[in-house]
């Protein structure tokens, strides 16, 4: 039965394609909601960078298809959303500041 600890590490896997850092260390996920009777239907709202990212569309898509494969899984809907705004200084762990600069 998949977990939300499984989950994020899974998406730990996911990097932003222009920053090459990973998406929970960036602080782009912003929830993970297992459903079903057993956890079988993950709901995640994340963000990008920008909300006018070019490449969003298929990062959506890669964070679907890493879900996807945790065992258990049967389906997932990844929610794109802008609400707060990404800002790394609030929402990326300190590693991640580091590697963008951010003191």
């Amino acid at each position: 039965m998949p977990t939300s600890e499984i989950v994020r590490a899974a998406l730990d896997e996911v990097q932003d394609p222009e920053l090459h850092m990973s998406i929970t260390s960036l602080g782009l996920i912003y929830d993970v909601r297992l459903l079903g009777e057993h956890n079988e239907q993950i709901e995640i709202d994340m963000t990008l960078t920008s909300p006018m990212c070019p490449v969003g569309p298929e990062f959506k898509q890669a964070v679907e298809t890493r879900v996807a494969e945790v065992p258990g899984v049967k389906s997932v809907v990844v929610n794109l959303v802008f609400s707060p705004p990404w800002d790394p200084r609030t929402m990326a762990n300190d590693d991640a500041k580091l590697q963008l600069g951010i003191w």
